[in-house]
């Protein structure tokens, strides 16, 4: 059982976050990445323009929404990180919510 988990945690994923490539274990989610990455805030409120990064990290805020491999408005902790996937923060646009 142990051995699996250690297995696990061994293998890693990288993944592009605004052109810079971060190496989280397999099975971590976007927002994972993005914390590791130091990429906070990673979008601006649409209504008051405040910073907002990952927060309750299991799909109910909202607060996690970046472009994942083209596709707008995805929530980053309700999706694993994969290898080679592009992520673009709303922060290195310039977007608002």
């Amino acid at each position: 059982m142990y051995q699996l988990l250690a297995d696990a945690l061994a293998r890693s994923v990288t993944v592009s976050i605004d052109g810079e490539r971060v190496t989280v274990p397999a099975g971590s989610s976007v927002a994972a990445a993005l914390l590791v990455a130091g990429r906070i805030p990673s979008r601006a409120s649409a209504v008051s323009g405040s910073p907002r990064a990952p927060y309750c990290m299991m799909g109910v805020c909202f607060e996690c929404l970046v472009e994942i491999d083209g596709v707008p408005q995805r929530q980053a902790c309700m999706t694993i990180a994969c290898d080679g996937m592009n992520v673009r923060t709303r922060s290195a646009s310039g977007e608002g919510a």
